[in-house]
């Protein structure tokens, strides 16, 4: 069994857009925040909707603009539901300047980075460095090992962490946050 769908006549929806269709998209606009492409997107699915449903030109009110508008706002509002419910999509931009994981290379040259800048440091501040951050020691298994207080062990380590900061690129202002190793007091 087949089912005839019926649709607008043609003239009476190029007559519906002639007299509704700017005020329409004018307030599709509005919705969109000045999307100029969404909506006069949202001003054509409108229009769909209208040429589908021929019963509301039938309908008891005077003018089509009430039902236009209802159509459009609710479209709308389920395009923007819909935008929301899904993460936001990026350029190809971004994907071509990350690094990838599986490639040796950038973790090589950023091992090199650092050894390169860790040689640039002062022997007291290399060795504390060494100690906490390589050997995974504590502030205080570093100053007994050290022989020097556990104060001067923090500081020193504050200090060579700066001077690693302004030497490396790409350097956060929160170094090593979250790699240090188990039982070591934060400098």
């Amino acid at each position: 069994m087949t089912t005839a769908t019926t649709t607008t006549d043609e003239r009476a929806l190029e007559e519906l857009q002639r007299e509704h269709g700017p005020a329409l998209l004018s307030f599709l606009l509005g919705l969109t925040y000045g999307d100029q492409q969404r909506a006069e997107d949202l001003l054509q699915e409108t229009l769909l909707r209208a040429w589908q449903h021929p019963e509301a030109f039938e309908a008891p009110y005077e003018s089509m603009r009430p039902w236009l508008f209802t159509v459009g706002r609710r479209l709308a509002i389920d395009a923007r539901r819909s935008r929301m419910a899904r993460p936001t999509e990026i350029g190809d931009g971004v994907l071509a300047t990350t690094p990838d994981p599986a490639d040796a290379t950038e973790s090589a040259v950023a091992a090199l980075d650092v050894r390169a800048a860790v040689r640039e440091l002062s022997p007291a501040h290399r060795d504390v460095l060494e100690r906490i951050y390589f050997d995974g020691l504590t502030v205080n298994e570093a100053a007994a090992e050290l022989g020097i207080p556990a104060g001067t062990v923090k500081s020193r380590s504050y200090y060579a962490l700066r001077a690693l900061g302004r030497c490396l690129p790409g350097y956060s202002r929160t170094p090593f946050r979250g790699s240090l190793p188990a039982g070591t007091v934060r400098p």
